[in-house]
């Protein structure tokens, strides 16, 4: 599905020729305003994300030094932090009326500064013959399961071989061009990581080409409702139509869809089930993480609530399997809550699931032959060992509840496996 956003009134004659078009009963497109974020708490912050809106702003006296983009990025909302380094990089930045073009320029309280927001930097999403492993499909919805490894969208360094051009083929749906920058505070990838996150799709924007001279402040993007991480294998649903879209996002706000993931451990949860209601934010001092905040009134923090359950403790309680179930759908949120218990998901690097740790917890419940293998074994681990199991929801169409689920893929079972070998070691040494 492509939904197509006018940012202008001044385009709705376009939007006429448009709707006579052809192509557009085939792009399916939604027409629908495009304004700046309401907020009913104003404040000095600047909340659009166009191309050359302005920023004039000092440094609260008495703040502490800080690097020019991080000070930008904590100002403007709802423009990337990629986007603030290339508006800084294009001289389109003055501090205390002086141009600045380097990003790690040190900032102190009382300077001035000045900001213009650069121009979007499209990235071609060409339709890729990428095979998908679909669970379900009909004219609305599309169920896939996402091999780990694939980016769900394209984003600067995933340009291609992402689900966004997997899907434009299957679909026969034109190339589009992606505008790279994301609305979404808490999940923008392309600013730092090319991880994609399990939350409400709001964000990043698509135009075609070919509709670009017709209607040039015209916007679309393709159906994704909901996103898994990069390394994150499993079920995902994509709209195929505007409605759908709507009617599965409003499930998504209304946490109403049932999704169930198992993981793997290091080190087992205590107590083996429970449920987590702790924040989550963005990591202040490492942007491609977020961390969970137990007791903080950090205002970036977003309510978060999971619910695990151990299902087996594997090598001797070195590592476990687990399963979550999640209320809200926040930005790494299972990931970040097994960090907070302190069982990083294993070969979560991010997170603290390291390969180092792992073995420092598997091996002295490993008979010493062993060693050798499990190291080996520990060291192909190349993602979190997270997969989504299951995947339920209302159908938009004929409001029938649907219940979709798939095995974990071969490199996650194959670590179950071993590792449930050495409990069989363990036990035979005793």
């Amino acid at each position: 599905m492509l939904s197509l956003a006018s940012s202008s009134s001044s385009s709705s004659l376009a939007l006429s020729s448009l709707r006579r078009n052809p192509r557009y009963r085939v792009l399916r497109a939604m027409c629908s305003s495009s304004a700046l974020d309401p907020d009913p708490n104003p404040s000095p912050r600047l909340r659009s994300s166009h191309a050359g809106a302005r920023l004039e702003e000092a440094v609260e006296v008495g703040s502490g030094r800080s690097r020019l983009d991080a000070w930008l990025a904590s100002r403007i909302r709802g423009v990337s932090r990629a986007r603030i380094q290339s508006s800084i990089r294009s001289g389109l930045v003055a501090v205390n009326g002086r141009t600045v073009d380097k990003v790690s320029h040190m900032v102190k309280g009382g300077d001035m500064i000045s900001c213009t927001v650069s121009e979007l930097q499209p990235l071609r999403a060409e339709a890729e013959d990428i095979p998908l492993d679909i669970v379900y499909e009909d004219e609305h919805v599309l169920v896939v399961n996402k091999p780990a490894h694939m980016v769900v969208h394209p984003a600067p360094g995933n340009a291609n071989g992402t689900l966004v051009n997997a899907i434009l083929h299957h679909c026969r749906l034109p190339m589009v061009t992606c505008v790279n920058d994301s609305t979404m505070s808490e999940s923008d990838e392309s600013l730092d990581s090319s991880d994609e996150e399990i939350d409400v799709y709001h964000a990043d924007q698509f135009s075609t080409e070919e509709l670009s001279l017709e209607v040039p402040e015209a916007l679309v993007r393709p159906g994704i409702v909901h996103r898994l991480d990069k390394g994150t294998s499993g079920l995902l649903v994509v709209a195929k139509d505007e409605h759908s879209h709507a009617h599965l996002a409003e499930q998504f706000k209304q946490h109403t869809i049932n999704r169930v993931y198992i993981s793997l451990t290091t080190g087992v949860p205590n107590p083996y089930s429970a449920r987590i209601e702790i924040p989550i934010a963005r990591d202040p001092n490492n942007r491609v993480r977020m961390v969970a905040i137990s007791g903080s009134n950090h205002r970036h923090a977003r309510y978060a609530a999971s619910r695990y359950e151990v299902i087996e403790v594997l090598a001797g309680g070195g590592s476990a399997l687990v399963k979550w179930r999640l209320e809200t759908g926040r930005t790494h949120q299972i990931r970040a809550h097994a960090k907070y218990l302190g069982v990083p998901l294993l070969g979560d690097e991010v997170y603290g699931g390291t390969k180092s740790m792992a073995l420092s917890l598997l091996k002295p419940r490993t008979p010493s032959s062993h060693h050798g293998h499990l190291s080996h074994m520990i060291s192909k681990l190349d993602r979190p060992c997270l997969h989504a199991l299951s995947l339920g929801f209302e159908h938009p169409q004929t409001g029938e509840f649907l219940r979709f689920s798939c095995p974990p893929p071969d490199d996650f079972s194959e670590v179950v496996d071993q590792l449930r070998g050495i409990n069989t070691s363990v036990c035979d040494k005793r």
